[in-house]
């Protein structure tokens, strides 16, 4: 197989976990016999430890100048602990493994990002766009044929499709290609490698646009579906309405590469705000099925341009030795702090404001603006 195709497969096998673990861990767990505030405990464990064991996995696979050691032994070892949920286990044995697992698969989805826009650069490279695309396609996928597993033969079987995505991730990256030793300095050690990306201010401007934008969407994961289901929405259109974002996300990745070069990272970050004002505009505005399919195709700029922004900034102005720790830096810092951050928010701010809350969101895509104007700048310097 090519490179290509090589990482098709780890991203459509790491994106079958993500496809498992959002909708069916807190139903695994529950079936184990939790209650919700002990559930709510262990995926707040899992938060915070994908927080520290995410850049530190990272800064590990700078270190050691091969990511794939990474990714092969980070899969193995959640597919492993992912076994845990198969046992009759209690609430502190479930809380060692739901931490073990969280801390061994925390880098593999940013190490593979690292590894595939080096992939793409090098001679003979590919679009990273379409490569991509396989994740998203893999993780809706994943919800739809695992929903109907378990509506089969219980909850257990997303248990099990959860251990076999893992493992298959794991026999994924091991078939990843070898890069070419990386030209330029080695990675400085200690403190100073961990933290040298964040001295580069484009970084630091990412990770507040990454935040700002990325963030917005968390009272949508969230409370999305409750708000639409008090609307008198019914399931069936729900989930189209999920699906649609998640198809204009594929067909962005898959045939905008004309448009993404055009734009370039600032002006994809700046599209990704514009839209995100408008979508939660309209969906604090109406439940009108007629607006909401327009406004959820706007999941492909206010997720997916930004994403690509992302990736095409951290592949301009961070050093090769540091890629590892900057993807994982961000997607910790710069996404999952505050997206945590956010969704404790938007619990108070749904009870009080309902789907009025989402001008809130539409308001933190107002002050991305400014902020991607502040990145192009720093990418000037």
């Amino acid at each position: 197989m090519n490179p290509a195709s090589r990482f098709v497969l780890l991203y459509s096998a790491q994106f079958v976990v993500v496809g498992i673990t959002l909708p069916f861990l807190p139903s695994i767990l529950a079936a184990r016999g939790l209650s919700p505030a002990e559930v709510g405990v262990l995926l707040a464990v899992a938060s915070g430890v994908r927080l520290l064991a995410g850049p530190a996995g990272g800064r590990l696979a700078d270190a050691l100048g091969d990511a794939r050691v990474l990714l092969v032994a980070g899969a193995a070892l959640a597919a492993l602990a992912a076994c845990g949920f198969l046992l009759p286990a209690g609430f502190g044995l479930l809380l060692l493994v739901m931490a073990l697992h969280s801390a061994a698969f925390a880098p593999v989805v940013p190490l593979t990002d690292a590894l595939a826009l080096a992939a793409s650069r090098a001679p003979g490279g590919f679009d990273y766009a379409r490569v991509r695309a396989a994740g998203s396609i893999a993780f809706m996928l994943a919800a739809i044929v695992v929903g109907q597993a378990v509506a089969l033969a219980g909850i257990q079987a997303a248990a099990w499709l959860l251990v076999g995505g893992l493992a298959a991730t794991s026999l994924a990256a091991l078939a990843l290609p070898r890069l070419a030793p990386r030209a330029g300095r080695a990675p400085a050690r200690g403190w100073a490698g961990f933290l040298a990306p964040l001295r580069i201010p484009a970084v630091r401007r990412l990770m507040l646009v990454s935040a700002l934008i990325q963030g917005s969407h968390a009272l949508y994961y969230g409370f999305g579906t409750l708000h639409w289901q008090a609307a008198g929405l019914g399931a069936g259109l729900i989930g189209g309405l999920w699906a649609v974002g998640v198809l204009a996300e594929v067909a962005l990745f898959l045939w905008g590469r004309g448009l993404v070069a055009r734009l370039g990272p600032v002006g994809l970050s700046l599209a990704a705000a514009a839209a995100g004002v408008l979508r939660w505009g309209i969906t604090a505005l109406t439940v009108d099925p007629w607006l909401l399919v327009p406004a959820q195709m706007l999941h492909a700029a206010t997720f997916g341009m930004q994403h690509l922004a992302t990736m095409a900034v951290l592949a301009r102005v961070v050093p090769p030795a540091e890629a590892g720790t900057a993807q994982t830096l961000h997607a910790a810092l710069g996404v999952g702090l505050w997206m945590g951050l956010l969704a404790l928010a938007c619990g108070p701010l749904y009870a009080a404001a309902g789907g009025a809350g989402f001008w809130a969101m539409a308001g933190l895509c107002l002050l991305a603006l400014p902020a991607s104007l502040a990145l192009g700048r720093a990418l000037k310097r």
